[in-house]
């Protein structure tokens, strides 16, 4: 492949949208009112709406025949980069909420570096996809302090989420050699730079909710080089299930 680099930097970004957006599928018809349920489910379409632009770019990058369906659907589970963080099953309503808002935060700091790269199409994904992922930080940041400033069990249940998901936080701020490569070309963002602001962001937030900043400095990681957690296996059973059952089907 002639630009490999940007081919796993492209995969880097979209398999994070990919994976989350299949977690919050699953909850379709499972939310805990209508309106949640509709949000969530909206959610859900707009990251799969979001790395259909990213798999397309991928396949046109590779070359090899290969659609943006088999991009998405056909790969083994450690060639899926995303992090560990977006992976975790929905334990219940705070560890979704918690997932998404640990997430958002990034991915808002994120896309707003990422519109200004050097690659127009990456840039252009960006600018679209911006609009979307200012709502999906508020409307996790708002149930963040709904449910921490809430009952003292949705406190309690909001607290161990959060406690819960912490450790995978610093994940999002690790670079894999595309990520390095993509940095120095002015292609890609370096995330290192956002490591700051997107704590003191969720602090912020946190606070607001009454809920304890998990003080741990225990972090894990893999996810970006292909080394998931049990989760992911199930996950990509069930996301892959019909494109192997009926081979060529297109989104």
């Amino acid at each position: 492949m002639k630009n490999e680099n940007l081919y796993n930097y492209i995969l880097g970004i979209a398999d994070n949208s990919l994976i989350l957006g299949q977690r919050l599928g699953e909850l379709c018809g499972h939310g805990p009112t209508l309106e949640t349920d509709i949000a969530c489910t909206n959610i859900s379409l707009d990251l799969f709406g979001q790395v259909r632009s990213y798999f397309q770019y991928a396949a046109k990058i590779a070359d090899d025949n290969r659609t943006e369906d088999d991009i998405a659907m056909l790969r083994k589970e450690r060639e899926y980069k995303n992090v560990l963080l977006v992976e975790q099953p929905n334990t219940n309503f705070a560890y979704t909420i918690a997932r998404q808002f640990l997430f958002d935060i990034y991915h808002l700091a994120f896309l707003s570096e990422l519109e200004k790269s050097k690659d127009l199409t990456l840039s252009a994904i960006a600018k679209k996809c911006i609009k979307e992922v200012r709502y999906h930080e508020r409307f996790s940041s708002d149930w963040i302090k709904r449910l921490g400033d809430g009952t003292e069990e949705s406190k309690q249940k909001m607290q161990e989420a959060i406690d819960g998901l912490w450790t995978y936080t610093d994940e999002l701020f690790h670079q894999t050699e595309a990520d390095k490569i993509m940095v120095k070309q002015g292609t890609g963002v370096d995330v290192t730079k956002l490591k700051d602001a997107y704590y003191s962001s969720v602090s912020d937030v946190l606070k607001e909710a009454n809920i304890q900043m998990p003080e741990s400095k225990y972090f894990q990681k893999g996810g970006k080089d292909g080394i998931h957690t049990e989760h992911l296996g199930y996950l990509l059973s069930e996301l892959q299930y019909m494109q192997r059952t009926y081979p060529n089907m297109e989104w």
